[in-house]
């Protein structure tokens, strides 16, 4: 798949301050560039003569059933990309059986994001206001949300583009359909939203992974670790999975990668939860050194979202779709008939 090429044709149909913030890292190009890197440095050991079968991908994350471990992360202003937003990355997603994210700041309603028919998770950032944070997560259930995706990071953005003028911000574009977010809050929720009590929960804990179970009575996953002490605390806490991640390049700018922790963090976790991998994935041969790593599934931001602004849900399908085969591919080689093949010891001692 040509990524270069799918994201050309992305921003050419994207408003340039839109372009800019979904390319946005908390410094500049290099920072993602870098921690693609870290997965294109991973060395593989092929099997041979193991008898293998063509290579099948599908299996289950949290009991959902999959086409291949291959999900779609959270991102928001999906509705710049394609008037349909999630609606249409949720039918991108179903068409190639995979499963979607679906973001807190999402400008699309719960119920018309599930009439795409994919399984959906809901991405949720903890406000200071946690009434807020219990609206969302009641109507994300209400609506037939799976699991929650509880962000435990924080983003810093940097402008791609030194002098632009306008922000890199969604929360500062005043421009109808741009400025679109929180599509799930009430018009009073919305008030509290724009104060302080809409502002993220900087002193959070342990504790919220068992408030949101309580909540919703769903699975929690943790999104934005880094370090396999702090998966273990989650993990004892009662977190059905990790997903190690750097939000995409937008945490901290000298951050370890995803793909330079994630042994570390499946080794803290030693098999008592799920752990997931996103940040940097870029490729189906990615997608196998993480699952080989340890991870029971990946998740694609941008490429999904290039291919949504490109081409609607169709373009997600075909994204998913085109990893998915890489993937086949990669299985192949390396003598792998299912993903439950994809072991440790075809990962080379760095």
């Amino acid at each position: 798949m040509d990524l270069v090429e799918l994201e050309r044709r992305a921003a050419a149909r994207l408003p340039q301050h839109v372009y800019d913030y979904m390319r946005a890292t908390a410094g500049g190009s290099e920072v993602l560039e870098r921690q693609i890197a870290e997965w294109d440095a991973i060395r593989l050991r092929p099997r041979v003569l193991t008898g293998a079968t063509p290579p099948a991908t599908a299996t289950t994350v949290l009991g959902t059933p999959v086409a291949a471990p291959i999900l779609v992360a959270p991102m928001a202003q999906q509705v710049d990309a394609h008037p349909d937003g999630e609606r249409a990355t949720a039918a991108g997603a179903r068409a190639a059986g995979s499963l979607l994210g679906v973001s807190t700041n999402t400008a699309v309603p719960f119920a018309r994001i599930a009439e795409g028919g994919a399984p959906w998770w809901f991405q949720l950032y903890v406000t200071r206001d946690r009434r807020l944070s219990t609206a969302l997560l009641e109507r994300a259930v209400a609506a037939g949300a799976g699991a929650v995706l509880l962000t435990v990071d924080i983003t810093r953005l940097r402008h791609p583009r030194a002098g632009a003028s306008v922000s890199v911000e969604p929360t500062d574009w005043t421009d109808g359909r741009t400025g679109a977010r929180l599509a799930n809050l009430t018009e009073e929720e919305l008030r509290i939203a724009r104060g302080e009590g809409g502002r993220g929960d900087r002193g959070l804990g342990v504790d919220a992974i068992t408030w949101i179970r309580e909540v919703t009575g769903l699975p929690v996953v943790v999104k934005g670790v880094l370090r396999g002490d702090d998966a273990a605390r989650a993990v004892d806490a009662g977190a059905a999975s990790v997903l190690v991640s750097t939000h995409g390049g937008r945490g901290l700018a000298s951050s370890v990668g995803s793909a330079a922790v994630l042994a570390e963090v499946v080794s803290a976790v030693g098999g008592r939860a799920e752990v997931y991998a996103d940040s940097g994935i870029r490729s189906g041969l990615h997608a196998a050194a993480g699952l080989a790593i340890g991870a029971r599934a990946v998740f694609v931001g941008r490429p999904v979202m290039w291919g949504l602004a490109a081409d609607g849900a169709a373009g997600v399908t075909t994204v998913l779709e085109a990893l998915r085969d890489e993937l086949v591919g990669a299985m192949d080689l390396l003598g792998a008939s299912t993903v439950a093949d994809l072991t440790p010891d075809l990962v080379a001692p760095r």
